[in-house]
Protein backbone atom coordinates (compact mmCIF):
# COMPACT_ATOMS: atom_id res chain seq x y z
CA UNK A 1 0.00 0.00 0.00
CA UNK A 2 2.83 2.61 0.80
CA UNK A 3 3.74 1.59 -2.86
CA UNK A 4 0.54 3.21 -4.49
CA UNK A 5 1.17 6.50 -1.81
CA UNK A 6 4.49 7.45 -2.92
CA UNK A 7 3.92 5.98 -6.33
CA UNK A 8 0.74 7.18 -8.51
CA UNK A 9 -0.26 4.04 -10.34
CA UNK A 10 1.10 1.50 -8.35
CA UNK A 11 -1.43 -1.70 -7.08
CA UNK A 12 -2.17 -3.08 -4.12
CA UNK A 13 -1.55 -6.91 -3.59
CA UNK A 14 -3.65 -7.35 -0.33
CA UNK A 15 -1.82 -10.57 1.34
CA UNK A 16 -3.73 -13.58 0.56
CA UNK A 17 -5.89 -12.25 -2.20
CA UNK A 18 -4.98 -13.35 -5.92
CA UNK A 19 -3.30 -10.71 -8.06
CA UNK A 20 -5.77 -9.92 -10.02
CA UNK A 21 -7.67 -8.05 -6.83
CA UNK A 22 -5.91 -4.89 -6.47
CA UNK A 23 -6.77 -1.53 -6.01
CA UNK A 24 -4.78 2.02 -6.89
CA UNK A 25 -4.66 5.02 -4.56
CA UNK A 26 -2.44 8.10 -5.36
CA UNK A 27 -1.13 10.59 -2.98
CA UNK A 28 -3.22 13.21 -5.16
CA UNK A 29 -5.88 10.90 -5.80
CA UNK A 30 -8.85 9.96 -4.20
CA UNK A 31 -9.05 6.21 -4.32
CA UNK A 32 -12.17 4.00 -5.00
CA UNK A 33 -13.19 3.70 -2.28
CA UNK A 34 -14.13 7.79 -2.66
CA UNK A 35 -15.90 6.95 -5.64
CA UNK A 36 -18.74 4.29 -4.05
CA UNK A 37 -21.30 6.83 -3.51
CA UNK A 38 -23.40 5.28 -0.14
CA UNK A 39 -19.55 5.39 1.69
CA UNK A 40 -19.76 7.21 4.96
CA UNK A 41 -16.21 8.76 4.30
CA UNK A 42 -17.43 10.09 1.09
CA UNK A 43 -20.98 11.58 2.39
CA UNK A 44 -18.78 13.45 5.34
CA UNK A 45 -16.51 14.55 2.60
CA UNK A 46 -18.74 15.96 0.44
CA UNK A 47 -20.39 17.80 3.46
CA UNK A 48 -17.42 19.12 4.02
CA UNK A 49 -16.73 20.78 1.06
CA UNK A 50 -20.15 22.06 1.00
CA UNK A 51 -19.72 23.60 3.84
CA UNK A 52 -16.63 24.93 3.53
CA UNK A 53 -17.53 26.07 0.10
CA UNK A 54 -20.53 28.60 1.48
CA UNK A 55 -18.15 29.51 4.25
CA UNK A 56 -15.81 31.01 1.75
CA UNK A 57 -18.86 31.95 -0.78
CA UNK A 58 -20.84 33.46 2.21
CA UNK A 59 -17.77 35.67 3.32
CA UNK A 60 -17.26 36.81 -0.22
CA UNK A 61 -20.90 37.67 -0.69
CA UNK A 62 -21.27 39.81 2.09
CA UNK A 63 -18.36 41.90 1.06
CA UNK A 64 -19.35 42.75 -2.25
CA UNK A 65 -20.75 46.66 -2.28
CA UNK A 66 -23.96 46.09 -4.03
CA UNK A 67 -24.60 43.88 -1.01
CA UNK A 68 -22.54 45.63 2.04
CA UNK A 69 -24.00 49.08 0.93
CA UNK A 70 -20.62 50.25 0.78
CA UNK A 71 -17.07 49.05 -0.59
CA UNK A 72 -15.01 46.42 1.13
CA UNK A 73 -12.52 48.23 3.13
CA UNK A 74 -8.88 46.27 4.54
CA UNK A 75 -7.24 49.06 5.74
CA UNK A 76 -7.58 48.70 9.17
CA UNK A 77 -7.35 45.10 9.31
CA UNK A 78 -4.15 45.73 7.62
CA UNK A 79 -2.81 48.91 9.08
CA UNK A 80 -3.16 47.37 13.00
CA UNK A 81 -2.58 43.67 12.80
CA UNK A 82 -0.19 42.60 15.54
CA UNK A 83 1.33 39.90 13.63
CA UNK A 84 4.49 38.28 12.29
CA UNK A 85 3.76 39.40 8.71
CA UNK A 86 2.90 43.15 9.96
CA UNK A 87 5.58 44.37 8.11
CA UNK A 88 3.83 42.95 4.64
CA UNK A 89 0.44 44.05 5.96
CA UNK A 90 1.66 47.95 6.26
CA UNK A 91 3.56 47.55 2.82
CA UNK A 92 0.25 46.55 1.30
CA UNK A 93 -1.51 49.16 3.36
CA UNK A 94 0.84 51.41 2.26
CA UNK A 95 0.63 51.22 -1.24
CA UNK A 96 -2.55 52.72 -3.03
CA UNK A 97 -2.45 50.41 -6.19
CA UNK A 98 -1.95 47.49 -3.60
CA UNK A 99 -4.57 48.18 -1.43
CA UNK A 100 -7.08 48.74 -4.52
CA UNK A 101 -5.93 45.43 -5.76
CA UNK A 102 -6.40 43.88 -2.13
CA UNK A 103 -9.79 44.97 -1.69
CA UNK A 104 -10.78 44.13 -5.35
CA UNK A 105 -9.75 40.34 -4.93
CA UNK A 106 -10.77 39.64 -0.87
CA UNK A 107 -14.59 39.88 -1.97
CA UNK A 108 -13.94 38.25 -5.39
CA UNK A 109 -11.51 35.43 -4.46
CA UNK A 110 -13.33 34.29 -1.34
CA UNK A 111 -16.89 34.34 -3.62
CA UNK A 112 -14.82 32.08 -6.33
CA UNK A 113 -13.19 29.83 -4.03
CA UNK A 114 -16.74 29.44 -2.37
CA UNK A 115 -17.81 28.65 -5.87
CA UNK A 116 -15.27 26.25 -7.34
CA UNK A 117 -15.41 24.47 -3.94
CA UNK A 118 -19.54 23.65 -3.65
CA UNK A 119 -19.53 22.99 -7.45
CA UNK A 120 -16.11 20.50 -7.17
CA UNK A 121 -14.88 22.29 -9.70
CA UNK A 122 -10.93 23.09 -10.15
CA UNK A 123 -11.55 21.73 -6.27
CA UNK A 124 -7.93 21.61 -5.75
CA UNK A 125 -6.91 24.93 -7.31
CA UNK A 126 -9.76 26.35 -5.03
CA UNK A 127 -8.32 24.70 -2.13
CA UNK A 128 -5.12 25.85 -2.29
CA UNK A 129 -5.77 29.41 -2.35
CA UNK A 130 -8.39 29.14 -0.18
CA UNK A 131 -5.57 27.56 2.11
CA UNK A 132 -3.23 30.73 1.00
CA UNK A 133 -5.86 32.85 2.51
CA UNK A 134 -6.37 30.93 5.43
CA UNK A 135 -2.55 31.45 6.37
CA UNK A 136 -2.72 35.29 5.44
CA UNK A 137 -5.83 35.02 8.49
CA UNK A 138 -3.81 33.05 11.13
CA UNK A 139 -0.85 35.34 10.20
CA UNK A 140 -3.18 38.16 10.31
CA UNK A 141 -5.31 37.41 13.46
CA UNK A 142 -2.05 36.10 15.74
CA UNK A 143 -4.05 36.99 18.91
CA UNK A 144 -2.77 33.22 20.18
CA UNK A 145 -3.48 34.61 23.88
CA UNK A 146 -5.18 31.01 24.05
CA UNK A 147 -3.12 29.07 22.37
CA UNK A 148 -2.36 28.12 18.50
CA UNK A 149 -5.12 26.60 17.36
CA UNK A 150 -8.25 28.37 16.38
CA UNK A 151 -10.66 28.86 13.74
CA UNK A 152 -8.11 29.67 11.20
CA UNK A 153 -5.88 27.21 11.85
CA UNK A 154 -9.03 24.82 11.36
CA UNK A 155 -10.30 26.58 8.06
CA UNK A 156 -6.60 25.94 6.74
CA UNK A 157 -6.65 22.03 7.58
CA UNK A 158 -10.55 22.16 6.24
CA UNK A 159 -9.15 23.26 2.86
CA UNK A 160 -6.29 20.78 2.96
CA UNK A 161 -8.27 18.29 3.49
CA UNK A 162 -10.49 19.17 0.57
CA UNK A 163 -7.56 19.43 -1.76
CA UNK A 164 -5.53 15.99 -0.75
CA UNK A 165 -8.77 14.43 -0.85
CA UNK A 166 -10.03 15.09 -4.13
CA UNK A 167 -13.50 15.71 -3.03
CA UNK A 168 -14.31 17.64 -6.47
CA UNK A 169 -14.32 13.99 -7.85
CA UNK A 170 -17.25 13.01 -5.78
CA UNK A 171 -20.66 14.91 -6.26
CA UNK A 172 -18.39 17.60 -8.49
CA UNK A 173 -17.84 18.98 -11.78
CA UNK A 174 -14.49 17.59 -11.62
CA UNK A 175 -14.99 14.11 -12.34
CA UNK A 176 -16.31 15.15 -15.66
CA UNK A 177 -13.70 17.32 -16.14
CA UNK A 178 -11.36 14.78 -15.98
CA UNK A 179 -12.75 12.57 -18.47
CA UNK A 180 -12.81 15.18 -21.21
CA UNK A 181 -10.08 14.80 -24.54
CA UNK A 182 -8.65 18.09 -23.43
CA UNK A 183 -7.40 16.81 -19.79
CA UNK A 184 -6.59 13.58 -21.27
CA UNK A 185 -3.88 15.22 -23.33
CA UNK A 186 -2.43 16.87 -20.52
CA UNK A 187 -2.96 14.90 -17.38
CA UNK A 188 -1.04 17.53 -15.21
CA UNK A 189 -4.09 19.41 -15.38
CA UNK A 190 -5.29 16.62 -13.19
CA UNK A 191 -3.64 18.32 -9.93
CA UNK A 192 -6.00 21.17 -10.54
CA UNK A 193 -8.53 19.30 -10.76
CA UNK A 194 -10.23 16.84 -7.71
Amino acid sequence: MLASLIYPGASVQLEGTPMTTTQTTTVFGAGDYLQRAGSGATSLLVAVRLIVGYWFLHAGWTKFAFVAGEPFDATGYLANAESPIAWLFEIVAGTPWLLEFTNFMIPLGEFLIGLGIILGALTRLAAFFGGFLMVLFYLGNADWAHGYVNGDLMGLLLFAIIGVLATGRVLGVDAAIEDTDFVQQRPWLRYLLG
